[in-house]
């Protein structure tokens, strides 16, 4: 069997598209299917919109609804967390993940490649947000010693031993390619063309985003840590030699040494960097805080469309 996974937030007008050409593709294969939509707090009619297409369709489509609005990541590892099938297919429910190609990702997956992602190709976003996709996927690149695939995002499928191994991974601020590609196995990738947003704005928040990129940054690598030792050597050198020079000139020379605007501005210049060197230490500190608090990852208030559902009952992951 195959399972699919749909983050939902505020979809209303894309549910029944989005529906429409995943029953058609899912209908079209051999494969048991089961498509997992988690609603992560929508504050629209999404929910009601489900239930209607759960009721026509039973034992296909489920739903996963969460006590409030967890983030994407969140609401992907819950509902990883209820998948039962031999893989699962991960992809966003704005239909720029189009369900026409599931099938190639699927063929892939049967030749015997344990995770099969999409990379994306011809985004259709503003420019500038694709130059910043594009200078995250560079820099993280350099900075993490795991081969992550540039442009590669969350479409992909995965086979339950993979599924396994990254559900075992209890950390509390995911980034699920990082961890996809940590788990290993046979890997490959397939060109899919990303489709533009079907109808809205954007979902996700520019400022989720950059907690999304930092996330793949500082949970997958160290080297930001290092970063700061490496620059700290480099700026001591020269002050060392100038300092040097300053007292030369001082005790062996008559010329003064004022110099209080190049003072004023190395000092400046120093307190800066120290900054910037603090605030990415904070930003390891609040992921290890975030952590000792072992606060649930997620919380889902109802399940619909399972054999046995838990309704009206937290069901959380946090060990």
């Amino acid at each position: 069997m195959i399972s699919i996974v749909i983050p939902i937030y505020n979809e209303e007008e894309t549910l029944p598209e989005l529906w429409r050409r995943l029953h058609n593709v899912i209908s079209s294969w051999s494969h048991k299917t089961e498509v997992i939509f988690v609603n992560d707090g929508s504050s629209d009619s999404s929910l009601s919109i489900l239930r209607e297409l759960g009721l026509r369709n039973p034992g296909v489509l489920k739903i996963v609804q969460l006590s409030r609005n967890f983030g994407h990541q969140p609401a992907v590892v819950s509902g990883i967390s209820t998948a039962t099938g031999d893989a699962v297919i991960l992809m966003d429910g704005d239909l720029q993940d189009t369900p026409e190609s599931l099938p190639n990702l699927v063929a892939k997956w049967e030749s015997g490649y344990d995770v099969v992602y999409a990379i994306r190709a011809k985004r259709k976003e503003f420019f500038l947000k694709r130059l910043a996709f594009k200078a995250f996927y560079q820099v993280q690149a350099k900075m993490v010693d795991l081969s992550i695939p540039l442009d590669a995002g969350l479409f992909s499928i995965l086979d339950r031993k993979v599924i396994d191994i990254m559900m075992s991974m209890k950390e509390h601020n995911r980034y699920i390619p990082g961890l996809r590609s940590y788990a290993g196995f046979k890997q490959t990738g397939i060109i899919v063309e990303r489709a533009e947003r079907y109808k809205g704005e954007p979902r996700v928040s520019t400022r989720r985003l950059i907690k999304l990129a930092l996330d793949g940054i500082f949970s997958m690598s160290h080297l930001p840590l290092k970063l700061a030792t490496y620059v700290g050597i480099l700026i001591a050198i020269p002050a060392f030699i100038v300092a040097a020079v300053v007292v030369g000139i001082k005790l062996f020379t008559d010329f003064a040494s004022p110099g209080w605007a190049s003072n004023l501005a190395s000092t400046f210049f120093m307190g800066g960097v120290q900054l910037i060197f603090l605030g990415i230490i904070g930003e390891y500190l609040s992921r290890i805080y975030d952590e000792v608090k072992g606060r649930p990852y997620f919380i889902i208030s109802e399940k619909i469309g399972f054999e046995n559902p838990d309704t009206v009952k937290a069901d959380s992951e946090n060990d």
